[in-house]
């Protein structure tokens, strides 16, 4: 069962509410007895443990973590053609450099 927050317009007093989803909200305060308790909006309280996709994924900032994906310092160089040709007039096609 979720636990809502419920704060009194009226005297400030806050409490937090263990209740079913079903259940209709609480509006009478326990503390001053005015009908203007009301429920508060707040930030789930979840943490998510293991080795799941967002360990891998999203943990550490949203960048991948080590070992996920390639860095480009990691990535293989591709091939290219030298820069200057042989001095013997080849042209860089045989396996002499």
């Amino acid at each position: 069962m979720p636990i809502y927050a419920y704060k009194c317009e009226s005297c400030g007093f806050a409490k937090d509410v263990l209740q079913k989803i079903s259940d209709a909200p609480l509006t009478d305060c326990p503390a001053c007895g005015a009908s203007a308790f009301k429920k508060q909006l707040t930030a789930a309280g979840f943490q998510l443990k293991g080795s799941g996709w967002y360990a891998t994924d999203f943990k550490g900032g949203g960048a991948p973590a080590a070992g996920t994906a390639t860095a480009p310092s990691e990535a293989k160089p591709a091939e290219s053609a030298p820069a200057e040709p042989a001095a013997n007039g080849c042209g860089g096609s045989c396996s002499c450099h």
